[in-house]
């Protein structure tokens, strides 16, 4: 599925031909909650899913950051508080490990979709989401303020430090580069990054056991740690949208953001003066000498619960069918993200991501026990970043942490 992603994303306009299109909602009965993120694009997705409510059929959307907390407790009662999750690559895992999504081909059959084959993503044999977005991790620079001070954009990590220290010496900006540090998924997201950009295997010959604590995992925290030198000191409490409104306010020259947050940087949205029009979406960074981008490739889409019943899932995919329908499509919806939806040409916001494709990152791991590793990560790299422990003593915690949380969950082969 990882290699269909790549080819289906770069190629023109990000669609295969598609079925023919509803021309509305077509819902009769049911119920329909939505979970998922809360960043623009899935807003105008749950926007158009909530568009679809009347004459009985009660609509609502929860969008919020916590949504990854949220969707397994959400959709493991008899009857699922949520009828649908808005996922990615990593937050699927989870729910399928559990049984808690349901396969879409009934539902295709039945009732069709304006979508392409390319946005099935299909484990086992079976279309367990719709995706409808692809999405990345990538460099974004303040082009004045590096010309400013002589400064080449830069396309490594070790680049982008050199940069900010030269400017933090030339007291242009006191804290030059952001990145969403949080302590938990944020962080641990960061890590992977940086691992994949340094050669390093989350596990050891396709095996569930962890290959973190070693060379990489060390030369991987040092990097990062470097990099939070040039970073608000509180940035363990410092999350996307707090890092993106760093941005806006002019407080930092360069930052590791995400491709679908793009949009309103460069609209200019409660952005200060002379800020849009000087942001730049390159590509991703490279770290440690190595030539594989230090980021991964996503997609997000939407699942239907399995513990509903058959009318409230119908009617959710109804919705949500309607929400990603090629008609949705305007200049505005077009800047939001870099669709899999028909209709979708590239934009400017886009070309982050773009660039991401075309550099070969690697696609975030779809495999059952990576959730469990990245849970550790979360926990346990704070320690570090505190100054509280070594590189050593916290990559072999994470490991001691994920060998426990894979055990517990079932996993074979520990």
């Amino acid at each position: 599925m990882n290699k269909v992603l790549r080819a289906s994303l770069i190629a023109a306009g990000l669609m295969t031909s598609s079925v023919a299109a509803h021309a509305a909602c077509g819902i009769e009965g049911g119920r329909v909650n939505i979970i998922g993120n809360e960043f623009p694009a899935i807003q105008t997705i749950g926007a158009g899913a909530v568009a679809c409510a009347g004459d009985g059929v009660e609509i609502t959307a929860n969008l919020t950051k916590e949504h990854k907390e949220l969707q397994v407790p959400g959709l493991s009662g008899d009857v699922a508080e949520y009828t649908v999750a808005i996922v990615a690559n990593s937050s699927i895992v989870p729910l399928m490990s559990n049984g808690l999504i349901r396969p879409l081909d009934d539902l295709i059959a039945k009732h069709g979709g304006n979508f392409g084959d390319n946005q099935k993503i299909t484990i086992g044999g079976k279309t367990m989401a719709i995706g409808f977005m692809a999405n990345a991790q990538h460099l974004v620079y303040r082009k004045d303020i590096l010309a400013d001070a002589g400064i080449e954009p830069p396309t490594t990590y070790e680049e982008v430090l050199a940069a900010s220290k030269m400017l933090k010496e030339k007291g242009a900006m006191k804290y030059p580069f952001g990145a969403a540090y949080a302590a938990g998924w944020g962080i641990a997201q960061e890590f992977n990054n940086m691992f994949i950009g340094m050669g390093g295997e989350f596990f050891k010959d396709s095996t569930p056991m962890p290959n973190v604590n070693n060379e990489k995992g060390i030369a991987t925290l040092e990097m990062m740690k470097a990099m939070t030198t040039q970073m608000n000191p509180d940035f363990l409490t410092l999350n996307n949208n707090e890092i993106n409104a760093e941005w806006k306010a002019g407080n930092v020259a360069m930052m590791q953001m995400w491709g679908s947050r793009a949009g309103p940087l460069l609209a200019g949205e409660e952005t200060a003066p002379g800020v849009a029009e000087n942001t730049v979406l390159a590509g991703p960074l490279t770290a440690g000498g190595g030539s594989i981008p230090a980021t991964t490739l996503w997609w997000d889409g939407f699942t239907i619960a399995t513990n509903i019943s058959d009318e409230d899932a119908e009617a959710s995919y109804l919705a949500m069918i309607n929400a990603i329908d090629p008609s949705i499509m305007n200049d505005e919806v077009a800047t939001q993200a870099v669709w899999m939806i028909e209709g979708y040409e590239p934009t400017p916001a886009s070309a982050g991501v773009f660039a991401t494709i075309n550099a070969g990152a690697q696609p975030y791991p779809m495999i059952p026990y990576n959730t469990h590793l990245h849970s550790a990560l979360g926990e346990e790299l704070p320690d570090f970043f505190s100054g509280n422990e070594s590189a050593e003593k916290t990559l072999a915690d994470v490991e001691a942490a994920y060998m426990v949380k894979a055990r517990e969950a079932g996993v074979a082969g520990l």
